[in-house]
């Protein structure tokens, strides 16, 4: 990885991204957004259903603040994902938003904020809301990777609303599953962790699956055949990565933390970490000698490439009856917690490997994400411009 060399374009003038960064730290007004509480006063005009769980992300947030403030940024502040949000960003003054929402309620929740910040004109580190929307369904995911020649398992969604409809009686069944008598994976096309992931044995039971789910989402459900082989997860992001807080650029997006998850002997699909945390007898680093580390790793920048991803994803990929590697989603927020005794993210697990600590991981995705601004979107960044004069 050579040393950061190459310079944004800002108003026809070059300048470096890390004397930029360095000027930015007293000045720069961040703002990291975790999810509000629908619940609570002003949050919402009308409390609607929320297809996902409800989860605020709170401590997530308050780790990211923590390390942008020890990588020496001054004015670091949280603000909960509401109808508040907007005035309190005005009176914040803030410059730039730190996106670790997935929305508070309604349907493709995950896209509000980054719209809402859109019109307002502040830039972010997340998803812009088309790619936020995308990612998030894994349906609509999943229809992307194939029109662009990237493995991933048949699937049919269902929206659930007919209790007496008989999937396996439908022709689409046949013509996507062929003979495949089972087992299947029912599951939310929106969700977090493995929450309402359902295994199926057999054919006859997938309609009470694809029901027991709709209930709790009223959200359509996608059906997939269970993939018997072994699980991984790989993490991308942007090319330029930090270490000891020193920016580095590579020529390719950022792979790291190339993992297997370990299952148990009757453990078919991986438990959410709501139910049980993620510890490290759970999960294998590979090592980069490894084939399957390769592979995802191409795999993964493939995905960050193609889909003109602008910030962190994880991809979860399982292997199907001949080895073959077809990735099941990408979360397009994954878990940013501070690794601690207790339990392991799976996106920090392997910064070891690369020699990069916690908050250079956090450094990186600010450092990247401003550097496209400066670069590319520079009308959108004038307020920050001024501060850097």
């Amino acid at each position: 990885m050579a040393a950061l060399t190459e310079a944004a374009r800002v108003d026809g003038h070059s300048i470096f991204l890390q004397p930029c960064l360095d000027r930015l730290r007293d000045r720069l007004r961040l703002v990291v957004i975790y999810n509000g509480d629908r619940h609570e006063p002003n949050a919402v005009i009308n409390r609607t259903h929320n297809p996902r769980s409800d989860k605020s992300y709170r401590s997530v947030a308050e780790d990211i603040a923590t390390a942008l403030r020890r990588s020496g940024f001054r004015h670091v502040d949280l603000l909960p994902d509401d109808l508040t949000l907007v005035e309190k960003l005005r009176d914040g003054r803030h410059h730039f938003a730190w996106l670790n929402t997935a929305g508070v309620q309604g349907y493709d929740a995950v896209a509000h904020t980054p719209a809402l910040l859109e019109l307002a004109g502040i830039p972010y580190v997340g998803h812009r809301p088309l790619l936020a929307v995308t990612l998030d369904n894994k349906h609509v995911f999943k229809r992307e990777l194939a029109s662009l020649g990237l493995p991933t398992a048949p699937f049919l969604v269902f929206d659930g609303t007919n209790d007496a409809y008989d999937i396996t009686a439908d022709p689409r069944f046949a013509a996507t599953f062929g003979e495949h008598v089972g087992p299947f994976v029912v599951k939310p096309v929106s969700g977090r962790g493995s929450i309402g992931v359902t295994f199926v044995e057999r054919r006859a039971d997938i309609a009470s699956a694809v029901q027991s789910v709709y209930r709790t989402t009223l959200n359509q459900v996608m059906i997939e055949p269970h993939l018997p082989g072994r699980e991984y997860c790989v993490s991308v992001c942007g090319s330029i990565a930090a270490r000891d807080g020193k920016l580095q650029r590579q020529a390719e997006p950022f792979a790291f933390s190339v993992l297997e998850r370990m299952l148990g002997a009757e453990e078919f699909i991986f438990t959410s970490m709501d139910v049980r945390p993620i510890t490290l007898d759970r999960i294998r680093l590979l090592d980069h000698d490894d084939p399957v580390h390769a592979e995802l790793v191409h795999l993964a920048s493939r995905v960050y490439k193609d889909f003109s991803l602008g910030t962190l994803v994880r991809l979860d990929v399982r292997a199907d009856v001949n080895g073959k590697l077809q990735i099941l989603e990408a979360n397009p927020k994954p878990d940013l917690k501070r690794p601690d005794n207790k339990a392991v993210s799976l996106v920090c697990v392997g910064l070891g490997q690369r020699c990069m600590s916690y908050e250079d991981l956090v450094l990186s995705l600010l450092a990247d994400r401003l550097e496209f601004y400066l670069a590319h979107r520079s009308a959108s960044v004038q307020h920050i411009v001024k501060l850097m004069a």
